[in-house]
């Protein structure tokens, strides 16, 4: 054994009409996350939903019933904050998985985080990558050069978080600050950790530069592309003068967990679970032999505008979707076979997974309902690794 693995999971934060259901959601996530013994809890920063609305339909996904609207988020920080407040004991680390640094001044995330961080006794974390097309263009926010906005962002917090309440003056083609001042004062010394989301070159040197963790969608990552982006990682630590060691390896990886083969299979066929294929890139299709339907160089989520899609275009392209790609883009099985499969990742470096339970996409109530105690089985058995 090479190391345990620490995990964490993600709310369904989407399409909630009203503080009823809200609550019933959140208990429901919080249930799952006392009984599969977490360590970490974390929410998605969204505007517009990472699927087409137009196929979201009961007919089709079972969670429609009760979620009718995939594109209602609740904003991430406010949710943090009700979160803290209503479950104050925990010993659960919450934050953003990740927040956005195009459409959010950094001086206000740096603040937001900060203010978690008081409140929870310091167990906020920060974590942020460039966003989503989706969550940024659609509402006046340039999108030309997200990558080069993310690196000022991180910046920009850090010289924030590190002023000890001096005036801060710093240059910076899209967050300069003049005469800025930040007094939000560190927990017991301590500002939140910054997971990083992204696994382009450029991230992974941005990684290795400034953050707490290397936390990227390994939606299209097999193990040994992890391992080789964790080196990178690494790599650029090592050349700053930073101890690598200090850097948590961590990814965002989807899980469909189950029993039987033939009620697995069924799960993998259904539209929910084929329609994430549209948020991997290109590359996933290329090793089943396929092009993406939005284009040969498509990057996936990140530049997926998936409310733009109509029924008939939307469902002809996850008609293209081989159940063998969810297993290529999702981890498939009992919850021992899932436990093994993390164990591979473990073996590549992987010390922090935060998993999403992709069952409750599924097309019967009967799949997302039986997918929920094997998703909770698989977090107490990743727990043992």
């Amino acid at each position: 054994m090479k190391g345990a693995i620490r995990f964490g999971t993600g709310i369904v934060d989407f399409g909630l009409p009203g503080r009823g259901l809200a609550d019933l959601t959140l208990r429901s996530s919080r249930w799952t996350a006392a009984a599969g013994g977490i360590d970490t809890f974390f929410v998605a920063d969204h505007i517009i939903g990472a699927l087409p609305p137009s196929i979201w339909l009961p007919k089709y996904i079972a969670a429609a019933r009760l979620i009718p609207d995939i594109n209602a988020h609740m904003e991430c920080w406010n949710l943090l904050g009700y979160l803290a407040g209503k479950y104050p004991r925990t010993r659960l680390r919450i934050g953003v998985a990740v927040t956005d640094s195009g459409r959010r001044n950094p001086a206000v995330t740096a603040q937001a985080a900060a203010t978690l961080h008081l409140l929870t006794r310091g167990r906020s974390v920060l974590g942020l990558g460039p966003g989503e097309r989706e969550n940024n263009e659609p509402f006046g926010v340039p999108w030309d050069r997200p990558v080069a906005r993310f690196e000022e962002a991180v910046a920009t917090i850090r010289a924030l978080w590190n002023s000890n309440g001096a005036i801060v003056n710093r240059d910076s083609e899209f967050f300069p600050l003049r005469d800025a001042i930040f007094t939000v004062p560190p927990y017991k010394g301590k500002r939140p950790e910054m997971w990083i989301g992204g696994q382009g070159p450029r991230m992974l040197r941005i990684t290795g530069e400034h953050g707490d963790a290397w936390c990227p969608m390994s939606f299209a990552q097999q193990p040994a592309d992890y391992g080789r982006g964790l080196e990178a990682v690494r790599s650029a630590a090592s050349n700053l003068g930073r101890d690598p060691a200090t850097i948590t390896p961590a990814a965002v990886l989807l899980v469909l967990a189950g029993r039987s083969p033939d009620r697995l299979d069924e799960l993998a066929a259904s539209v929910g679970v084929r329609a994430f294929a549209l948020c991997v890139p290109s590359s996933v299709w290329q090793r089943h032999g396929l092009e993406h339907p939005l284009g040969p160089n498509f990057s996936g989520l990140q530049d997926l505008l998936p409310h733009l899609l109509d029924h008939d275009t939307a469902m002809s392209y996850i008609d293209k979707v081989p159940p063998a790609m969810v297993r290529d883009y999702c981890l498939v099985g009992s919850p021992e076979e899932i436990r093994d499969q993390l164990a591979v990742w473990r073996d590549h470096g992987l010390r922090h997974a935060l998993l999403l339970n992709l069952g409750s996409f599924g097309q019967s109530i009967r799949q997302a309902v039986t997918a929920v105690p094997y998703f909770v089985r698989t977090l107490r058995l990743v727990g043992k690794l």
